[in-house]
């Protein structure tokens, strides 16, 4: 890794619009950009900052969907069976707001953001716990370039 820490905006902006995708119901993943920008010797500060906004901006998103998506649900057309939405209906019921803590994970982080909206969770709550879930996870994946990366990186 390079000695001295590179501070591109738009580097970092690129970042953050890749991480803001993968957080919503698109395809995608920020870590391989996350990783490469960490092995091209950008500030490990600035990384974190702009994936953690990105990926929060993401899955806030994602909170509003679901609030609009409220009102829809009883369309034929609805993108989410009944069963499926009843499933997720019963994990929220029991995990509540709580369950934001897992918004970061593969799979089921996306759909626990749009049952918070559904469910009406309040801005506040779902920023605070979205921001500790995704910024959990970019911290350990700093670590785990820290740990891991920085012999190919050189």
């Amino acid at each position: 890794m390079n000695e001295v820490a590179l501070l591109s905006l738009p580097a970092l902006t690129s970042l953050a619009v890749i991480s803001l995708a993968s957080a919503t119901l698109l395809p995608g993943g920020s870590e391989a950009a996350f990783a490469g920008l960490w092995c091209q010797g950008h500030a490990p500060w600035a990384l974190w900052v702009a994936a953690t906004l990105g990926n929060t901006l993401g899955s806030l998103i994602n909170v509003a969907l679901g609030r609009g998506a409220r009102r829809l649900r009883t369309r034929r057309w609805f993108p989410v069976s009944r069963r499926a939405l009843a499933r997720g209906t019963l994990w929220y019921r029991r995990f509540g707001a709580w369950s934001l803590l897992l918004s970061w994970a593969p799979l089921i982080g996306d759909p626990l953001t749009v049952l918070a909206g559904i469910f009406r969770l309040a801005w506040w709550k779902s920023i605070v716990l979205i921001v500790i879930a995704k910024g959990g996870r970019y911290a350990l994946l700093l670590l785990a370039a820290d740990l891991w990366l920085t012999p190919w990186c050189q």
